[in-house]
């Protein structure tokens, strides 16, 4: 079995266990009357819509370049980590608006439909979790589908624990708390996701890769003089795209010039991780460069 195809056989099975999980756990909030049960079970839903989109962008990520798209697809995946995200720092907006209306009139709750549920849940997240485990560093999309999964088994743990105290102590209002604190922990970790996403998309350079450290390493090479017009920017989470100009010491004849390609290529690789570079060669003094 490919790697790819294996990573997509993943993905299918995560869809399947959430979509069990947020079924259940829709019916289970409306039956206990646990905010903190809904909310979960909004989470997971949010995740199996994460999930096929991550499926479908991985899907049409594998597919070949073409003379309109000579890029290829893999900013399918980013555009998909990119609406992931922005769907979840909405859903924990609603959620504390909710769970404020909540505090202001608690609810009864059943525990024993929370309890069981919690417990569900947390086993079907846990199950997913280990499944994408070996997938996580493949891409930023896959890499937020794994975060969603475990932070539903997080919220998983904290819905039993709220079910725990509402049995053992009838506080009531513990419920629409673990849905803030469920709530909190969605939009703080889906923040970093969505700035790397939105970052990508704008063709930022990538944070990690200061310019003047690329120059610097560039600069070292005997033929080089300078470096102007610079463009640095990532295509997906994992190619990292880079185009110079090069002013060379003296005037080498164009057959020279591979070997000095070839050498920037590989310090760039080996310092920044940059995998494409494109270099226009020079010899002169520039005073109007954009530097």
């Amino acid at each position: 079995m490919s790697h790819q195809h294996h990573t997509s056989r993943n993905l299918a099975i995560t869809v399947i266990l959430n979509g069990i999980i947020t079924i259940a756990q829709f019916i289970g909030g409306i039956v206990s009357g646990s905010l903190a049960l809904m909310s979960d079970a909004l989470h997971n839903l949010s995740d199996v819509i994460s999930v096929i989109l991550a499926y479908m962008a991985h899907r049409i990520g594998l597919k070949p370049q073409t003379i309109q798209s000579t890029f290829g697809y893999k900013r399918a995946e980013i555009l998909a980590a990119f609406f992931n995200a922005i769907t979840l720092i909405v859903i924990s907006v609603y959620l504390l608006f909710e769970a404020g209306k909540r505090f202001l009139n608690p609810k009864e709750v059943d525990y024993l439909w929370m309890l069981s549920l919690g417990i569900l849940g947390f086993l079907a997240n846990g199950l997913s979790v280990v499944i994408l485990h070996q997938n996580k560093e493949e891409n930023l999309n896959i890499r937020a589908a794994y975060l969603h999964l475990i932070g539903d088994a997080m919220t998983s743990v904290a819905v039993i624990v709220g079910a725990i105290f509402i049995w053992l102590f009838d506080v009531y209002w513990i419920d629409p708390l673990v849905t803030v604190l469920i709530s909190i922990y969605i939009f703080v970790h889906t923040i970093k996701i969505l700035k790397e996403s939105v970052g990508i998309l704008m063709q930022f350079a990538p944070a990690e890769i200061e310019q003047k450290e690329v120059v610097a390493v560039l600069q070292k090479i005997d033929q080089v003089s300078s470096v102007h017009h610079i463009h640095l920017w990532q295509l997906s989470d994992h190619q990292i795209y880079f185009e110079a100009h090069l002013v060379l010491k003296s005037n080498y004849p164009v057959s020279d010039t591979q070997s000095v390609t070839e050498n920037a290529k590989r310090l760039l690789n080996h310092h920044f991780g940059i995998t494409h570079t494109t270099f226009q060669y020079e010899y002169f003094t520039c005073e109007n460069c954009d530097c």
